[in-house]
C-alpha cells in the first residue's frame, strides 16, 4: 500500500509539474518586421531578436514573426496601436507630424558616417529625450533601439558623377534630407515606397534611387539599374527596430522590459552589421557580375554636398520649430552631434564588432534606465 501511495504521489507531482511547466512557458509576442525575409530588417533584425529575447528573459518571452500581409511598414503604427502587432518595425520618417522630435535627429542622415556608431547615438538620444518619449507615449508605443543602414549611394539608369548630371533627374528618396539634397542639386525627388523601386525604375517613373546599395540584393535592382555611383550620403537611422505596444509593455515586469531592450539592441547591432557592412560588399559583387558600371562622385559634387549639409542643419532646426513646434531644436541637434562624436569614438576603440557595440549600448544606456518607469 505504501508503494502504491508513493507511486500515486509521484504521478500527481509529475502532472502538477507538467502543468506548472506549461504555465511558465514563454509568452509569445506577435512580431512584425514589415519586410520580406531576405531583407536585413527581417533577417537578422527579427530572427535574432527572437533568439536573444529568449536568452535575456530566461525563456519567459518568445514570439512569432508575422508576414507583410499582416502588417506593412506603411500601416505599422496602426497595427501596433490596435494590438494586431505587439512589436513591430516602426519608421518615424513615415509619420513626421507624430514624431517630430525623433525626426529632428532621424532626418539628419548626412551626419552619419559610421553605421554602428549611429545605433549608439540614436538609441542614447531617444532613450534620454523627454520630448521624444512623450511623443511615443501619445502613440501608445515604447521605443527600444535603432538599427542603421550603410551610407547611401546613387543607383541610376544613366551615369551620374557631377552636379550637372543630377539636374532634372527624377529619383526615389528615402527621407526628407535626401529630398532636400536632391532639390538643392536641382533634381526632382519622388516618394516611392522602397518595395516599389524596381517597378518605378523599370517603367521610367524614376531614373534612379538614393539609398542603400544593399537594395540591389533586397529588391533585385540589378535588372533595373545600369550605374552605381559611390558618394556617401549618410545613413538612414530613423528607425524604431522593435516598437512595443503600450499594453504589452505595461504587462511586463521591469526585468522583462529590460530583457526586451537588451535583446532589441543586440538584434539591431547584428542587423546593422549585415545591412551596412556585409550586404554592400555583396551588392558590389552582384553589380559587377551584372554589368552595372561603378562610378565615383566628382570632387565638385562632394563639395556641394558638404555645403548643403552645413546649410541644412540650420534649415532643419528652423523647420522643426516653425512647422512642428519642436522646442530648442538647435540645442537638441547640438546634443545629438555630440552623441554621434561620442559613439564614433567608441566604435573606433572597440572596432566594428556588433556584440561589443551592443554591450556598450547596454552599458551606456539601458543599465542607467529605471525600467519600473521607462515607457510606463
Amino acid at each position: 500500500m505504501k508503494m502504491k501511495t508513493l507511486v500515486k504521489s509521484i504521478a500527481v507531482m509529475a502532472v502538477a509539474g507538467s502543468m506548472l511547466s506549461q504555465a511558465v512557458q514563454a509568452r509569445d509576442l506577435r512580431l512584425a518586421p514589415g519586410v520580406p525575409p531576405a531583407h536585413p530588417a527581417h533577417t537578422p533584425l527579427y530572427t535574432e531578436f527572437l533568439n536573444t529575447l529568449a536568452e535575456e528573459s530566461d525563456g519567459r518571452l518568445g514570439g512569432q514573426i508575422m508576414g507583410t500581409e499582416i502588417a506593412s511598414l506603411g500601416n505599422m503604427r496602426t497595427a501596433i496601436r490596435s494590438g494586431l502587432v505587439e512589436a513591430g518595425l516602426l519608421l518615424p520618417a513615415y509619420f513626421p507630424a507624430d514624431l517630430p522630435n525623433f525626426n529632428l535627429v532621424g532626418d539628419q542622415g548626412l551626419i552619419g558616417t559610421n553605421s554602428l556608431a549611429m545605433n549608439g547615438a540614436v538609441t542614447e538620444y531617444i532613450a534620454t529625450c523627454g520630448d521624444c518619449q512623450e511623443e511615443f507615449s501619445e502613440l501608445g508605443i515604447v521605443y527600444t533601439s535603432t538599427h542603421t543602414t550603410d551610407v547611401y549611394h546613387l543607383m541610376t539608369n544613366k551615369p551620374v558623377t557631377t552636379v550637372e548630371d543630377l539636374r532634372g533627374m527624377r529619383m526615389r528618396v528615402g527621407g526628407p534630407q535626401w529630398s532636400r539634397w536632391l532639390e538643392y542639386m536641382e533634381g526632382t525627388p519622388v516618394s516611392t515606397p522602397v518595395g516599389e523601386t524596381f517597378e518605378a525604375l523599370s517603367q521610367g517613373v524614376i531614373e534612379g534611387s538614393i539609398g542603400s546599395s544593399a537594395d540591389i540584393i533586397s529588391f533585385r535592382l540589378e535588372d533595373a539599374i545600369e550605374y552605381l555611383t559611390y558618394i556617401g550620403l549618410g545613413t538612414f537611422h530613423s528607425t524604431s527596430s522593435h516598437a512595443i505596444g503600450q499594453t504589452v509593455w505595461d504587462s511586463l515586469s521591469p526585468e522583462d522590459r529590460k530583457a526586451v531592450a537588451r535583446a532589441s539592441t543586440r538584434a539591431s547591432a547584428l542587423a546593422t552589421k549585415r545591412w551596412a557592412y556585409e550586404m554592400p560588399a555583396e551588392a558590389d559583387q552582384v553589380a559587377r557580375e551584372n554589368g552595372i558600371e561603378i562610378l565615383e562622385a566628382s570632387d565638385e559634387l562632394i563639395e556641394e554636398t558638404q555645403r548643403f549639409a552645413e546649410e541644412d542643419l540650420i534649415y532643419a532646426a528652423e523647420q522643426a520649430e516653425s512647422r512642428y513646434g519642436v522646442s530648442d531644436a538647435t540645442a537638441k541637434l547640438e546634443r545629438f552631434q555630440n552623441l554621434v562624436e561620442k559613439w564614433n569614438a567608441i566604435v573606433e576603440e572597440l572596432g566594428e564588432d556588433p556584440d561589443a557595440i551592443a554591450d556598450a549600448i547596454n552599458r551606456e544606456v539601458w543599465e542607467k534606465v529605471d525600467f519600473t518607469t521607462y515607457g510606463a
